[in-house]
């Protein structure tokens, strides 16, 4: 008898686990990914997967061809690490000092290797064919590595009728999963602020123009932007998250740096936080005698899920592990590069519960720890959601068929 999808991943997950654990040991940043890659590359060729590379950099793409012709599913995860320095004392702690996986993109990586590695072993169950996207620089925003891989022809000769990724999600246990129709994931734009005034002793001000005060007022009448022009019923978040100015004590400083982000869900409400940003600072330096410059970079796109794929993705995650497993979620303001995919193509990303419990710490900490007992539910339920979303798109073509030979 032919071994379950559970029992094919049992025979595997020895080996997916020690490779992400690899992984973590020797992180690599964004555009960074050479050996990450060529690590990639070995388990391909090891799970006898064909793969094609070449695409922004380091991306790698593998192929698993069903034994039945069909629609495409292209299942993507993202590879670099993050400039953090690690403090978890885990035994597979990263061995790159000030470069850590603190965003779970080995565990991701690891995952979608043991999904091609079962559904290659399953071609039975494969009506199409299934994309294994690997993408480098996700965290390198706004720029990124989704857009480049499309452009450099990731997809043309395979064209996805959907693309799916999961993300570990420290907020929810192990065994659930969060997913929803429409954005999941915010606008992320960045911005800096110099704001230039004139400098002169701390004891003389009258003779000078304080760049410190007038940032000072900037960063107060900024934040009314969300809590006086946006919609109540709406979201957005305004936050300065670094400001470096003055040379001492006793100087007036005559230039100050501001940087920060703008998130938010709608492209309307992110139109109108960044027309007032540029309005308010104009506004409070002009009357404060001061002048600003204010660059404004437009960040990765809301991760918006197709209904029909965000359905289909809870309703497997539903089959495989019950009702309770999929709760109701509220999206976040996180930013995210897949977000660019779903420009382009209908698809569903989805988050899947790592939470260790009592000292869980957030995602990007120096002390992020994933559950790795999410490991195997994650690469079932990605190696079911590609085999029925696979059927479901044989269903539409045929539904298709019978309607033009009617």
């Amino acid at each position: 008898m032919p071994s379950t999808v559970k029992e094919t991943i049992q025979e595997i997950l020895e080996d997916i686990v020690a490779f992400r654990r690899e992984l973590h040991e020797y992180p690599e940043l964004s555009g960074e990914e050479y050996e990450t890659s060529k690590r990639i590359q070995q388990k391909l060729d090891q799970y006898n997967i064909p793969y094609e590379t070449g695409f922004a950099g380091t991306g790698v793409l593998g192929i698993v061809k069903g034994k039945k012709p069909g629609g495409t599913v292209a299942l993507r995860a993202d590879m670099d690490a993050l400039p953090i320095m690690e403090k978890t004392h885990l035994e597979f702690a990263s061995k790159h000092p000030g470069k850590m996986h603190a965003c779970g993109h080995d565990v991701h990586t690891a995952m979608l290797l043991g999904v091609g590695a079962v559904l290659n072993q399953r071609k039975e169950d494969v009506e199409g064919t299934i994309l294994l996207v690997f993408q480098p620089a996700e965290e390198n925003a706004p720029t990124g590595g989704a857009k480049q891989m499309m452009e450099d022809g990731v997809f043309n000769k395979y064209k996805p009728d959907v693309i799916l990724a999961q993300h570990v999600w420290p907020d929810l246990p192990v065994g659930q999963f969060g997913v929803m129709p429409g954005p999941i994931m915010g606008n992320s734009d960045r911005f800096k602020i110099v704001v230039k005034g004139a400098s002169g002793h701390a004891s003389m001000p009258h003779q000078t123009v304080d760049a410190i005060v007038v940032a000072n007022h900037v960063i107060s009448a900024l934040q009314t932007i969300v809590s006086r022009n946006v919609d109540p019923m709406d979201s957005a978040v305004l936050t300065i998250g670094r400001i470096e100015g003055g040379y001492r004590y006793n100087v007036v400083a005559d230039e100050v740096t501001l940087e920060g982000t703008v998130r938010t869900f709608r492209d309307e409400t992110k139109a109108l936080v960044k027309d007032r940003l540029q309005t308010i600072v104009k506004g409070v330096v002009d009357a404060l005698g001061a002048n600003a410059e204010i660059q404004y970079w437009n960040g990765y796109p809301a991760t918006v899920n197709t209904p029909e794929w965000a359905d289909l993705v809870k309703a497997t995650a539903e089959r495989l592990y019950g009702e309770s497993s999929v709760p109701n979620i509220q999206p976040s303001m996180g930013g995210e590069d897949f977000g660019r995919f779903l420009q382009e193509y209908p698809g569903a990303y989805y988050w899947i519960g790592t939470s260790i419990g009592e000292g869980q710490k957030p995602l990007h900490d120096p002390n992020f720890i994933v559950n790795e007992d999410a490991i195997p539910l994650g690469i079932e339920l990605m190696v079911q959601a590609a085999i029925d979303g696979l059927k479901q798109l044989q269903k539409k073509a045929e539904v298709s068929e019978a309607w033009l030979n009617a």
